[in-house]
């Protein structure tokens, strides 16, 4: 069984995740970076390059491919619920929990990355950051099993949420 880590960028998915990959001794692989690994280029470079259905293209062949795989914990990417397929694929043998935060919280711990290219133009990061996530948030509820609000609480806390959930 996996554990599988969903929501928006600078939820905290990649911190929490590499804190349960200590605690649980399992594996955390990061979906974004294992696309990137692959590709060899930034995700930035992809979408430019190829544009972003080739991204999510990449993603789904990912899902797929983790989701065969057991006892890991999988740090996905924040779109990753845009495609039903990958919800359907990762919930085969996995725990999906759905971080949350507030647009506040997102965009003071990500404004100024590089790591990812706008989704939306023409707007400032704050109202791309709550019109994505407006998008999203029925579409992370849908396909989270449980969810757990980041704002308030240091990662540790997110961590130990997660595996008293996971170990009850």
């Amino acid at each position: 069984m996996n554990i599988v880590l969903i929501g928006y960028r600078g939820t905290g998915k990649s911190v929490v995740g590499e804190l349960l990959a200590v605690r649980l001794r399992m594996p955390c692989i990061g979906m974004d970076a294992e696309i990137v690994k692959k590709a060899g280029m930034s995700i930035p470079e992809i979408v430019d390059k190829f544009g972003w259905p080739k991204f999510r293209d990449m993603e789904s062949e990912k899902a797929r491919e983790l989701a065969g795989l057991d006892n890991i914990i999988i740090d996905t990417g924040g779109g990753v619920i845009e495609r039903p397929e990958n919800v359907e694929t990762l919930k085969t043998n996995s725990s999906i929990f759905w971080m949350q935060a507030s647009v506040d919280a997102i965009v003071s711990r990500i404004q100024g990355g590089t790591e990812r290219p706008a989704l939306t133009s023409g707007k400032t990061f704050t109202e791309e950051v709550s019109e994505i996530l407006e998008q999203r948030i029925p579409k992370y509820k849908s396909a989270a099993q449980y969810a757990i609000d980041t704002d308030d609480l240091t990662p540790e806390q997110v961590t130990d949420r997660i595996i008293k959930i996971w170990t009850e």
